[in-house]
Formats: C-alpha cells, sequence, structure tokens
C-alpha cells in the first residue's frame, strides 16, 4: 500500500532550477529573519518561499498545500501574476533575441 507521502510525490512535477532554489531559500532566509526582526513580515516570506520552492522540493509542496486549504484566493491570485510575469520574462526574451538577429544580419 502506496503511503501518502508517495502519492503526493507522485502527484507532484518536479521542475529542478537552481535559480527558483536560491530564490526560495533567500525567501524562507528572510521569512526566518522577519520572525523576529519587527520591520520584517515574517509569515509573507515564508510563505513566498515555499510558493517559489513547491516545484523543487516535497516539503515545500506539502506546505503550499496547507497555505492554498487556508487561503485559497491568495494562492489563486499568486499563481496569476507568475504565470503573467513568466509570460513577460518570455516575451522579452523573445524581443531581445529579434533585435540581436536584426543587428547581426546588417553587420
Amino acid at each position: 500500500m502506496l503511503g501518502a507521502a508517495t502519492i503526493c510525490a507522485a502527484m507532484m512535477e518536479f521542475r529542478p532550477s537552481v535559480r527558483r532554489k536560491a530564490a526560495g531559500w533567500s525567501l524562507l532566509g528572510l521569512g526566518t529573519l522577519g520572525l523576529v526582526l519587527p520591520f520584517l513580515q515574517g509569515f509573507l516570506f515564508l510563505a513566498l518561499g515555499l510558493f517559489v520552492l513547491r516545484h523543487q522540493y516535497l516539503w515545500a509542496h506539502r506546505g503550499m498545500g496547507w497555505i492554498e486549504a487556508r487561503w485559497p484566493q491568495a494562492v489563486i491570485q499568486a499563481e496569476g501574476m507568475e504565470s503573467r510575469l513568466l509570460n513577460r520574462i518570455q516575451g522579452g526574451r523573445a524581443r531581445i533575441r529579434a533585435a540581436l538577429h536584426r543587428v547581426r544580419g546588417r553587420g
């Protein structure tokens, strides 16, 4: 019989990325500092760190499940912002490539 962790891992889509891991761990570090420092929103940074790491680690995926159960609208908004940001970045990359191609074609 499969355990809950095995089923969750089988359903989860892992997308390894060094940049996402670095950003996620940095956000988790800021969140930890924010729990003791009055000028940082610790929980916000912890939630963002889990959001960034949700496709990197099973424990972060489970943590996002808890956050999504508690605040579903906030997670939906964050996922929408993430997809718009990724589309904007990809569009910018395409414009840069096209500009470089035009410049190389002239030279």
